[in-house]
């Protein structure tokens, strides 16, 4: 059961809700927040899971932006803002007014509708994207607030400290002359290679590779690098090979 819901304005606050539920989701579950995009499953009635998300939770947050309380739509009874909001307080749900930046003040009673004065009585937070600590201060509040959340988050700490790390079994053998790095088990066939950088030289087939020498193979093979003075160049071609098979 999602123990937090995040009450915002579409163009006036979304990214910083869609920001808040990743924040608050990675750190207390993911099922602990609701939020309406992400939340509602493709064919349920979103009106009704809007109102049942609002009953059910604990604490509603409700995002704020420099100009929320100047939008007409406040007034509007069919506004989803003002019917979540004022849902929350019907049932006695904790509304959590999240003040976004340093330019948005602090909401005021003769500024909203009277329907929803009481949203200046409650505590507010702040959330400012050039604050890294922001996100952390509310998540200790509603851990604070809400026993679940506390209860989840450790849950998930105890969950990622007793996970067992993956071990890696051996599969090249004794490996000399080099170095191997082997990133855990390969599993299933390999049918293609894959290489985005090489700064020196690369070798993916078999047999030897010579980067700094002339290689030479076969019987009268002869190189010279550089002058030659008075000397001689003879090769003879198969006698080696000859002398081998008369001595076996």
């Amino acid at each position: 059961m999602a123990e937090v819901f995040i009450n915002y304005r579409t163009g006036d606050g979304e990214q910083t809700a869609d920001a808040l539920e990743k924040g608050l989701s990675a750190r207390f579950g993911d099922g602990m927040i609701f939020r309406a995009a992400k939340s509602i499953k493709p064919g349920a009635l979103f009106d009704d899971e809007l109102l049942i998300g609002v009953r059910k939770s604990s604490v509603l947050v409700a995002v704020v932006g420099e100009h929320w309380a100047e939008s007409p739509r406040l007034n509007d009874q069919d506004d989803w803002v003002r019917r979540e909001i004022l849902e929350a307080f019907r049932c006695g749900v904790t509304v959590v007014p999240v003040l976004l930046g340093r330019r948005t003040e602090r909401l005021k009673a003769a500024s909203l509708p009277p329907e929803l004065s009481k949203l200046a009585r409650c505590h507010s937070l702040r959330y400012d994207t050039q604050d890294p600590d922001g996100l952390r201060r509310i998540g200790d509040f509603l851990a604070e607030e809400v026993p679940a959340l506390e209860e989840a988050e450790r849950a998930l700490k105890e969950a990622g400290e007793s996970a067992e790390p993956g071990a890696t079994n051996n599969s090249m053998g004794e490996v000399t002359g080099g170095t191997v790095t082997q990133a855990r088990d390969v599993t299933g066939g390999i049918s293609s290679t894959n290489i985005e950088r090489v700064d020196g030289y690369l070798h993916t087939g078999s047999g030897d590779q010579h980067h700094h020498a002339p290689h030479q193979t076969g019987d009268g093979s002869s190189y010279v690098a550089g002058d030659q003075h008075d000397g001689g160049n003879r090769n003879t071609f198969g006698e080696g090979r000859r002398r081998r098979d008369n001595e076996r």
